[in-house]
């Protein structure tokens, strides 16, 4: 394991000079006992990240916010090029919504009116973010994790909500690199008294381009209203159907779409990279902001406000779980180059 140096430089400049430095060799991970800092597009403050590294990507992760991704990187002909938009500014008031990546658990998105039925029981969810009248996105991507274990090239965190209400649970994420793959799976546990649905997803902003291309092909959708709660189920329309790549809109989207087989792809022309999402989810959000540099394509493992569509949560792709029984998904995204398919397979890249 490789700790950041412990010189001291003489002037803000050096020191934030040698970081940079530092973090572009090797990484800088967390010990057992002890936290390094990593550089990533700016100062990361008193915010300590794990920075995992091979010969084809950089993934930076700090744990205090969310757990989430401030940096994910692809080294194409020796430059660093981003693939999730980088976190421009990393400290203790970086707002998750300003991070690379973090994930959803236990549920993705939001819920209606803050509550849904379970049976007979009534369950109240509590509003969790200033700003945002309904709960969203569970209290995961907001809390700080733990770092369980570390190498150079995969981290482990926890999480222990025991005592949270109305969900009771210990979580897991952890990032590993696989040749030119990132592997992110979660897993939650149940640790409440009764039996409550459970969902998981991950929420990544990735680089837009004005050529950049989507390929996720999906049967329907729920489109959603104002309050960007889904209102009907309808067909994918022929603009939206993915089934090849194909630009991003340029309206806002912010639906969720449904009979997702599980892949797609995002293409860079431009940069010439390509980048495979694979999880075993039949889900995925997509949020595309008018004139915006990035977009958000989210595999998840329900729609929107899953709980209080017909037929309830376990009809809508989440999983009821009763006290000790878990849940586990796995996402993966892999990049490539593309046009050079031959050289990029020769490389032993993995798929998650």
């Amino acid at each position: 394991m490789t700790v950041a140096n412990s010189a001291v430089p003489t002037s803000p400049q050096s020191r934030a000079r040698r970081a940079r430095l530092a973090a572009a060799v090797q990484p800088v991970l967390a010990g057992p006992s002890t936290s390094a800092v990593a550089v990533g597009a700016g100062a990361a403050g008193d915010v300590a990240c794990v920075t995992l590294a091979n010969s084809l990507l950089r993934l930076d992760v700090a744990p205090s916010l969310g757990g989430g991704v401030t940096r994910f990187d692809f080294r194409n002909e020796g430059t660093l090029v981003p693939v999730f938009r980088r976190c421009r500014h990393v400290d203790a008031d970086t707002d998750a919504n300003d991070l690379a990546c973090y994930s959803l658990l236990p549920y993705s998105n939001r819920i209606g009116g803050g509550q849904f039925k379970l049976g007979e029981r009534v369950i109240d969810v509590p509003c969790n973010r200033a700003g945002e009248p309904l709960p969203i996105h569970g209290d995961g991507w907001l809390a700080r994790w733990d770092v369980a274990a570390a190498d150079q090239e995969s981290v482990t965190l926890t999480l222990d909500r025991r005592d949270g209400k109305p969900y009771a649970y210990r979580a897991t994420q952890t990032y590993a690199l696989e040749g030119s793959t990132l592997v992110i799976t979660l897993e939650v546990e149940n640790t409440g008294r009764d039996a409550m649905p459970f969902g998981l997803g991950v929420h990544p902003f990735f680089v837009r381009d004005a050529d950049t291309q989507l390929s996720a092909a999906a049967a329907g959708l729920w489109l959603s209203g104002d309050d960007w709660l889904p209102v009907r189920h309808v067909p994918v329309p022929p603009a939206w159907q993915f089934g090849v790549a194909y630009p991003l809109p340029r309206p806002v989207v912010n639906h969720a779409f449904t009979g997702w087989s599980g892949h797609a792809t995002v293409v860079w022309p431009k940069r010439r990279l390509s980048l495979t999402v694979s999880s075993n989810t039949e889900y995925y959000i997509l949020y595309t902001p008018a004139s915006k540099d990035f977009f958000c394509f989210e595999p998840v493992d329900h729609p929107i406000n899953a709980m209080n569509l017909p037929g309830g949560a376990a009809a809508n792709g989440m999983t009821l779980l009763g006290r000790g029984e878990r849940l586990v998904r796995s996402f993966s995204f892999a990049v490539e180059r593309t046009g050079l398919r031959a050289v990029a397979g020769g490389r032993g890249a993995k798929r998650g």
